[in-house]
């Protein structure tokens, strides 16, 4: 079995044009693209660095919402991501390893069909597997 790829880090910010000018400044790093996902309430900008791509978030709306109940109130580093070659056959896997999936996943994200699963089942950590 080959070591899975990590897709991206996701990173929940305040202000999105400020973040994206952070990056340009420190790096010369601009995104590749920006896009809003009017559905679950975000915006975000994929910066692809050469070794890891990181998804730079901003909630649009103050309302709960799908994302902010996935993803928290709190601003900095959120999430890790990891491309797998079938969503559901990874839920399937995990749950038979009591990582459980949240509910309304999978379900098509930013860069393909998502699927995000519980903290209390991931020693805390807010995974994602992707399939592109």
């Amino acid at each position: 079995m080959s070591a899975p790829r990590i897709g991206h880090i996701g990173v929940i910010v305040d202000d999105l044009d400020r973040a994206i000018a952070l990056f340009e400044n420190l790096f010369d790093l601009k995104p590749a693209r920006v896009h809003e996902m009017e559905d679950v309430g975000i915006k975000i900008a994929h910066m692809n660095a050469e070794n890891i791509d990181i998804e730079l978030i901003q909630y649009t709306r103050e309302e709960k919402n799908l994302a902010r109940e996935v993803m928290g109130e709190k601003s900095g580093i959120n999430h890790i991501s990891v491309e797998v070659k079938d969503v559901h056959a990874a839920v399937k896997g995990f749950d038979k390893q009591g990582v459980r999936v949240m509910e309304g996943f999978p379900r098509p994200g930013s860069h393909g069909t998502v699927a995000f699963f519980k903290p209390e089942t991931t020693e805390g950590i807010l995974l994602e597997v992707c399939e592109p």
